[in-house]
């Protein structure tokens, strides 16, 4: 089993950057793949990025690509997602996630355990 905690959310203007982590403990962080997912009041978690166990696979949403960058560093049992010309609309709650199947999984049903969230908010 894996614990997850983000950190990094905040105020931010738009055009600017921010950077969330997630810290994980428990079990042995380089067996699985990360991703992270992003949740606006009263709709469903939608998916970010996703990184593999091994960092040289990576996933993006059209609506981040080029903008936001997903890595993980296995010796600190931290994954990154790197924001970057942030908009209005990419506020909202973002969450990390854990899964040991294979692939690089848009769905949340792919994950198996779940961080508290870290609220991000992108003022126009």
């Amino acid at each position: 089993q894996v614990q997850l905690v983000e950190s990094g959310g905040g105020l931010v203007q738009a055009g600017g950057s921010l950077r969330l982590s997630c810290a994980a403990s428990g079990s042995t962080f380089s067996r699985y793949a990360m991703g992270w997912f992003r949740q606006t009041p009263g709709k469903e978690r939608q998916f970010v990025a996703a990184i593999a166990w091994s960092g040289d696979s990576t996933n993006y949403a059209d609506s981040v690509k080029g903008r936001f960058t997903i890595s993980r560093d296995n010796a600190k049992n931290t994954v990154y997602l790197q924001m970057n010309s942030l908009k209005p609309e990419d506020t909202a709650v973002y969450y990390c996630a854990a899964t040991r199947l294979f692939g690089l999984w848009v769905q949340t049903t792919g994950y198996e355990y779940w961080g508290q969230g870290t609220q991000v908010t992108v003022s126009s």
